[in-house]
């Protein structure tokens, strides 16, 4: 399972800090917008880096977006996220907007960084260029 992020946006890296703590099998790797296979992935799922504003997950021939995309991500690191499944009743359309709503502003709410983060030595093997 691959978690495409924008590696200049504080939250979605507090995200991956996140994921890179409670992800105790390892199933998790990550690749930035930034980068030359997070370019790549977004292309076959059909989005552009500019103006992004969804978190993208692949895993194998499947993606998944926006919130559905962090259920799939919770699902796989077992429990107790899993719980979050719950979520899965609230309808789709609901769920996106305040996604959608809290991505559109995630540099005014959250701040960013004009250079990407350098995973953690510990972890640099589950970051793709």
């Amino acid at each position: 399972m691959i978690v495409v992020f924008d590696a200049q946006c504080l939250l979605c890296n507090g995200w991956v800090q996140f994921l890179l703590r409670h992800d105790r099998q390892g199933v998790v790797r990550f690749a930035s917008i930034q980068g030359a296979t997070g370019k790549g992935l977004l292309a076959e799922a059909g989005l552009k880096v500019d103006g992004l504003q969804t978190l993208l997950v692949v895993d194998g021939a499947r993606s998944w977006q926006n919130t559905s995309a962090i259920l799939r991500v919770l699902d796989a690191l077992g429990w107790p996220w899993r719980l979050a499944l719950g979520a899965w009743l609230v309808p789709t359309p609901l769920r996106d907007m305040l996604y959608r709503w809290v991505a559109r502003n995630r540099y005014r709410f959250f701040g960013r960084t004009e250079t990407c983060a350098i995973p953690p030595p510990d972890y640099a093997e589950r970051f793709l260029d």
